[in-house]
């Protein structure tokens, strides 16, 4: 399943335009990606800091006749994002749940999802926000970054690229197949 595709310089935050796009019955299953956010979020109203040249992406897409419930996608987005880095960058990644990636128990991706409902249909909203080149200060949590565990600047263009593809071969199977089997291809990317 392709995603759309929307680019940003700047936006308040990533969710914030996925919400806005399903509220203009733009429903097409979209991922968004921007170089900078003024206004990242968290869960719980959190805010997730948006350094730019870190990485900044949300997709969302239809899930009113997704075989999975909506919570088990916390599961299928931590896997499947785990999977990419674990490939990619070190098999020392964690997944603190239901959110978050860690690598020595500092944080380099925070995942936020939301539910949104527009003309009787369901959209999942998953807000991925990830530290690959600049590690931000936080009093309340540690964090890392993908160039502090790689020692190499991490090229955010090509990552998005393979998150994408990923994400576009992952909500193919979303249609078809049932949570374990869902698991089981996020795990084994």
């Amino acid at each position: 399943m392709k995603l759309k595709l929307l680019k940003f310089k700047c936006v308040k935050s990533t969710n914030d335009i996925a919400h806005k796009l399903i509220k203009k019955k733009n429903i097409r299953p979209t991922i968004i990606l921007s170089e900078q956010q003024t206004q990242g979020r968290g869960t719980m109203g959190k805010t997730w800091i948006s350094k730019k040249g870190n990485l900044f992406l949300t997709i969302f897409f239809d899930i009113s006749t997704k075989k999975v419930n909506f919570k088990k996608f916390a599961v299928l987005n931590a896997f499947l994002l785990k999977s990419i880095f674990m490939k990619k960058f070190s098999n020392k990644i964690k997944i603190k749940w239901p959110n978050d990636l860690l690598f020595e128990e500092k944080k380099i991706c925070g995942i936020l999802q939301e539910i949104v409902s527009n003309a009787g249909k369901k959209f999942l909203i998953v807000g991925i926000g990830i530290n690959t080149n600049i590690e931000p200060k936080n009093k309340n949590f540690s964090s890392t970054s993908l160039k502090h565990i790689t020692k190499k600047n991490i090229d955010n263009k090509k990552l998005f690229i393979m998150i994408k593809k990923n994400y576009e071969k992952f909500l193919l199977k979303a249609n078809q197949n049932s949570f374990s089997e869902l698991k089981k291809f996020t795990k084994n990317l």
